[in-house]
């Protein structure tokens, strides 16, 4: 093999080495944003109150939801709910230092009613996304 072809066979290795760094340091930042909870989906509803947010999101029929803390880094009482209309409520609670859930359920078109707390404050609301 002559010194040309060696050379543009370690230019090709070189440009897949570095393209693959470049994929794993896209795929850790795209990990470390979805850390906050790994629903999947579209947010649909972000539902604020003094403690916490919770944020719900839906896809393919499928209602997803995480409640968040607004000061986290102490573990703390954490709550959030989803319940299809017509099945049972599908919980996590505990206590947590970032976040409570995701919890996911087969809504298909049924309403939802989601619940998110942090320590005694919260939110409930209803009948939605009917």
């Amino acid at each position: 093999m002559d010194s040309g072809g060696i050379r543009r066979r370690l230019a090709l290795g070189a440009a897949v080495l570095a393209a693959s760094g470049v994929l794993a340091l896209a795929a850790s930042g795209s990990a470390q944003a979805s850390t906050a909870g790994s629903c999947s989906g579209r947010e649909v509803r972000t539902l604020s109150f003094s403690t916490g947010v919770t944020h719900v999101y839906k896809r393919d029929g499928y209602v997803c939801a995480v409640t968040v803390a607004r000061h986290p880094g102490h573990v703390q009482a954490m709550s959030v709910s989803v319940q299809a209309r017509g099945s049972r409520p599908v919980v996590d609670q505990g206590r947590y230092v970032h976040h409570a859930g995701p919890v996911t359920v087969h809504a298909g078109h049924r309403c939802v009613w989601i619940k998110g707390s942090v320590d005694r404050e919260g939110v409930s609301t209803g009948w939605i996304l009917c």
